[in-house]
Parts: structure tokens; sequence; C-alpha cells
């Protein structure tokens, strides 16, 4: 069985997406005779110094394995400017490892505030830097959407995330009852989400005005903090409202199993979004926002994209699907067929094998 190794940054609280990720990835890998394990390079406990010469000796004992490092620019920095992260890589490459990084960052972060500006162009320096030192670069979103990328160099190569949950093998019908429910899976926190929050009141105070009794469920990462908006602008409507923050994995694949469609709002949907790709692995319908890395193939699945400019568009799709049951189904038929194809962790580990087997 052929030896590989996860690399990740920081520890991100109270959920670790990527850490998530790599244990089902790790999962999934051992079929295809691949063994991997976890590590981490802890600069926010011991300092850079002293990790960065922790990893010099533990990866002494990494030549000729693979490494896949996972990138975010906040696991390899405390305010986004992640400036180690090439001297990481540089330790791998000269201990004789394989590198192979995986970017979950895809873009650098952008805002025009000056600081934001300076990170956008710290962050890009880096991303370009990892590319150049890499064996292999991993993108969680089709390489030709990425706006730094002038052209798409030959270790580039796209693979999608997984749900991060532990869906069975097959997805079965709603366990919801009759009362028809809108679920959401996690708010951005801070200003943006508070913007979605407002996005989805909207959309459910038009859903129960059209078509009277609905349920509304909201958990995951920061659901907590908006329920009294929540109850404040759905009350004297007929809808009932479930919030819930973070909950265990297998109560997430409990709670989508209990909607009718998911209603995704974080920005826009792609293939690195894990909580939109929850809501297709749990074979449901999903109401989302474009952006510029929404592409196949999760344009293939049960998705309805609707114009972010025109809230009315939200607002009416959300009627429509939930009052017409042929629909929901093809919808959801597209959900589950994408779902087995390029998003569960079979496919996905089926990928990486072929991927590292040839190089």
């Amino acid at each position: 069985m052929r030896q590989a190794i996860a690399l990740l940054g920081r520890k991100d609280v109270p959920t670790d997406a990527v850490e998530e990720y790599c244990r089902y990835l790790s999962d999934a890998l051992q079929p295809h005779e691949f063994q991997m394990q976890i590590r981490r390079v802890p600069w926010e406990l011991h300092g850079w110094r002293q990790s960065l010469r922790a990893l010099h000796l533990q990866s002494v004992a990494w030549r000729d394995t693979w490494v896949l490092v996972q990138y975010t620019a906040l696991a390899w920095s405390a305010r986004g400017f992640p400036l180690k992260f090439p001297r990481v890589l540089r330790i791998l490459k000269s201990a004789g490892a394989r590198v192979a990084v995986v970017f979950h960052d895809v873009e650098p972060f952008s805002s025009p505030r000056l600081i934001d500006r300076l990170r956008h162009r710290v962050q890009s320096r880096t991303m370009r830097r990892a590319l150049d030192l890499a064996d292999l670069a991993i993108f969680t979103v089709p390489p030709e959407r990425l706006s730094w990328l002038e052209k798409i160099p030959s270790n580039a190569t796209f693979i999608p995330v997984g749900p991060n949950l532990p869906f069975p093998e097959t997805t079965t019908t709603r366990s919801g009852g009759d009362l028809l429910t809108v679920g959401v899976f996690s708010i951005t926190g801070g200003e943006q989400g508070a913007r979605e929050t407002k996005q989805i009141l909207a959309a459910v105070q038009h859903a129960a005005q059209k078509l009277g009794r609905i349920r509304l469920s909201v958990f995951g990462r920061h659901s907590e903090l908006r329920e009294e908006v929540l109850r404040q602008g759905l009350q004297n409507l007929p809808v009932e409202l479930s919030v819930e923050g973070v909950v265990e994995p297998r109560q997430v694949v409990n709670r989508l199993a209990a909607c009718d469609v998911l209603l995704f709002v974080r920005n826009g949907i792609s293939t690195r979004r894990g909580s939109a790709i929850a809501g297709i692995a749990a074979g449901l319908p999903v109401i989302a926002y474009p952006n510029s890395e929404t592409a196949p193939p999760i344009t293939e699945a049960g998705v309805v994209l609707v114009n972010p400019g025109d809230p009315g568009k939200l607002n009416d799709a959300l009627v429509q699907v939930l009052s017409d049951a042929n629909v929901r189904a093809e919808l959801s038929a597209r959900s589950r067929a994408a779902y087995k194809a390029h998003f569960a962790w079979p496919a996905i580990a089926g990928r990486y094998a072929v991927l590292l087997n040839s190089r």
C-alpha cells in the first residue's frame, strides 16, 4: 500500500472543513491502495521557527511520498498574509517529497479597502509561487474559471470537493412529513450573513404568502446568530421555524433528508462549496446564485440558478420548486446522478488515485 501525507496548517474552529475533507478522502483512498496520514504545521501554537524546524525533521522520511498540502490563506497566516507558505513547500521539495498543493481558496481575497488590496497582492503572489514549486496543483474549481491564471499550467488539474458528511450509498425520499420544508445549511458571518438572512427572509415570506404553511430549517455555522432576526421577520406568517447552530454530521444528514429544497445564498455556488454539495448529496433541488466559479459539473446537478441582482427571481424560483412536485422530482434525480458521478467520495478518490499513480 502506498503512503501519502495530507499536510494542514492552523486548525479552524469550531469545525475544520479542510480536516474533514482530508479524513473522508483518506478513507476513500484505501480501496485504491493509498494510506494517507494527516499531519499539521501548528505554527499558531509553537511559532513559525519551531514549526518549520519540526517539518524539516519530519519530511526526511517523506522522500518519494506524495504530500498533499492543503491551502487556504488563513490556514497559513493569522490575517490572510500567507508569506511562509512557499517556504513550507521548499522544505518538502528539499526532502525529496512529491508535492501536491490542494487549493481550497482558489481566488485571492478581494475588497476595496487598502489592507485588503494588499492581502490580494500577497495572496496572488503566494499562489503563483506555490504553483511554480508544486509537482501537482489541484484546484477545487475548474482552473479556467480563475482570474489570476493567464494560462493553465501543465501541473494543474481539477477535482471538486465532497460533502464532508456521512451520506449513505444511495439517498432516499424525504422524511419530513407533509409540510413543505426549505433548508438553509450555514450562514456566513458578519455583514455578508446579514445580507443572506435578509434574502432568506424575503424568499420564505413570499413562499408562505403564496403557498400557505411551510417549514424553514436553518442549521450550521452562524445560524444561531440569526435566529432572532428570522423569528421577527416570520412572525404572523404560517412558517414553522427551526434554527440550530453547528450540529453533528449525522444530524446534518437527517436535517437535509427532511427538506424539499435547499436555499443557497452564500455568494455563488461552485464545486468548492461543501454546504451546497451536501444538498446535492441529499438529492435535493438547490436554488442558488451563480458567480465566476459556477461551471460544470455543479450545473449538471438539480441546481436552479437565479440572478443575484434581481431578488424577485429568488422568490419566484422558491415558489415554483415548492409548488410543483414534478419539478422537484426532476431536479432531485439530477442531483443524485451528479453526486454519484462527481461529488461522492469514491468518485473523488478515484480521480486522485489515477492522478497520483500516473506521476
